[in-house]
């Protein structure tokens, strides 16, 4: 079955494509929205990882591992990506002059949420570990993808995958308990 659903997304059919999405975008999402804490940042994600997959879609291995780990992978790269882009971002913010704050009614909305406080600890806890601690979370932890297609997309050893994972619930443990 994927073996064709690989060939029909090669093929640029959009149905084959739209089936990948159906399957496979609520996990770029929750991956996503752990990464960052924002929903619509998160929907971005999901966009531009889905777009670049398109972009992608001849490049899809004919291998029969599963298509799931390679999205999570592309999906990981926007996260990357994003992140990189938000910290130039911040840069060039900060070497403007000072300007008069204005209050952001958007904050104050945002606060009520229920969930807030425990997104924005959560995100607080995972940006407190390495980046390769983080990532290895956000595809193990929080997508629950295997140690093997985690390694693959990481470009690293299954062991390695899960001696990180075990020093990063460790400093999660750590870091909840202070």
């Amino acid at each position: 079955m994927e073996d064709s659903l690989r060939a029909r997304i090669r093929a640029g059919d959009a149905d084959a494509f739209a089936e990948l999405f159906d399957d496979t975008s609520p996990e770029v999402h929750r991956m996503a929205l752990r990464a960052t804490g924002d929903w619509a940042q998160a929907e971005d994600v999901v966009s531009l990882t889905f777009l670049e997959i398109w972009r992608l879609r001849h490049s899809v291995r004919r291998e029969d591992a599963p298509l799931r780990p390679f999205v999570l992978g592309v999906g990981l790269n926007v996260l990357r990506n994003q992140s990189r882009s938000a910290r130039r971002h911040r840069a060039a913010l900060a070497r403007l002059p000072a300007c008069e704050h204005q209050p952001d009614f958007a904050d104050e909305v945002v606060d009520r949420i229920a969930d807030a406080e425990q997104v924005a600890a959560a995100r607080t806890a995972l940006y407190g570990l390495n980046r390769a601690e983080r990532d290895v979370v956000l595809l193990c932890g929080w997508s629950e993808l295997g140690s093997e297609a985690a390694a693959e997309i990481l470009g690293v050893a299954p062991g390695t995958v899960r001696s990180r994972l075990s020093r990063a619930r460790a400093r999660l443990r750590a870091s909840v308990d202070a």
